[in-house]
């Protein structure tokens, strides 16, 4: 069976290819129908990967954020046209002490292997999950909830009881999601939200306080900390947490930053501050974030940061979606056609 599979050839530059579906008996065939684009995406889109990055990994199928239709299930454990969302991070190995997400041996769909821009996917049945009860737009965050799940079990081994005041610093999708979910899980906390664009920081009505990153004084504290702003400022964003932050308390990174930044140590040892590095998510994390997403109030919530829904009908729809996404607030979602 020939599969038509989308993928990225050099920065902006789309092309189809046909190729050999390759099947195993215990795998789902999958037919992609709505897509999310990553800021993982857009740096391959876009060429700001180093040079020899962009050599080994190109030509590749971009997309990590999928839900798709059955077509067809050997075992009948999923109906035909159930709907389910793919878990890009595919383990080949078990172990009883590393999650499957940090596991080196693990594949990941859009970076070391194919992401979902494919006609159908061949996928473990251990790779969906059902999304019956979740609407397709807002089931498209799921991955990106999921890792926020991830973020939230290493965050809760790790940090201490005093949990009054929680920051997120980046105003951005990461950082919105991420904060949902703390207000979700610690009702009773103040989660605060920090960052600098004014019209990004109006959408997070769930937070209990919005602070502009240089508004902040000495007399800001707080107990833990989650880093989302990621490139060049999660420098300036992690030197900020570790001035404000209360002794011992946790800094959870999830920004991904192309250069080595800077990190003052010295301040780090005095306060006992742990750092705790937050990647990708797991089966268990899809798990519960579609359980998280089954919540119609969660729901709404994320319905605000969906900013542009394109369809894709051929190969310059999708060139069209990468550029409204880099101009959006939020999350380009691509109804998926081909």
């Amino acid at each position: 069976m020939l599969n038509t599979v989308v993928k990225l050839t050099s920065p902006k530059e789309f092309e189809t290819v046909f190729e050999e579906l390759i099947y195993h008996k215990d795998d789902i065939l999958v037919r992609p129908t709505y897509m999310s684009i990553c800021a993982a995406d857009q740096r391959y889109y876009q060429g700001k990967r180093k040079k020899e990055i962009l050599d080994q990994k190109l030509p590749l199928a971009l997309i990590h954020e999928c839900i798709g239709e059955v077509i067809y299930d050997s075992k009948k454990e999923f109906k035909k046209g159930e709907r389910v969302v793919m878990i890009p991070n595919t383990p080949f190995e078990k172990n009883d002490v590393i999650k499957e997400n940090y596991l080196r041996s693990s594949k990941f769909r859009s970076s070391s292997i194919d992401g979902f821009m494919q006609n159908v996917v061949s996928i473990k049945r251990d790779r969906i999950i059902p999304i019956n009860k979740i609407d397709s737009i807002i089931a498209t965050q799921l991955e990106l909830t999921s890792v926020a799940m991830n973020a939230l079990e290493a965050f809760e081994k790790k940090s201490h009881k005093n949990k009054d005041r929680i920051a997120i610093w980046g105003c951005g999708s990461v950082g919105y999601i991420m904060g949902l979910v703390l207000k979700y899980s610690y009702p009773n906390s103040k989660i605060i939200i920090v960052g600098n664009d004014p019209d990004k920081l109006n959408y997070f009505s769930y937070a209990d306080e919005i602070i502009f990153n240089n508004k902040i004084d000495s007399s800001f504290k707080v107990d833990h900390a989650f880093e989302c702003v990621g490139g060049p400022n999660s420098e300036d964003a992690i030197d900020q947490i570790i001035d404000v932050i209360n002794p011992q308390g946790t800094i959870c990174l999830l920004g991904v930053s192309e250069d080595k930044i800077d990190i003052n140590t010295r301040m780090v040892l005095e306060k006992g501050i742990t750092l705790v590095g937050n990647s990708r998510s797991s089966y268990n994390d899809f798990y519960k974030a579609v359980e998280l997403l089954q919540d119609k109030k969660i729901q709404d919530y994320i319905h605000n940061i969906i900013s542009d829904i394109v369809d894709i009908n051929d190969v310059n729809d999708i060139n069209k979606a990468f550029d409204y996404d880099i101009t959006n607030s939020f999350k380009t979602v691509m109804k998926w056609n081909i």
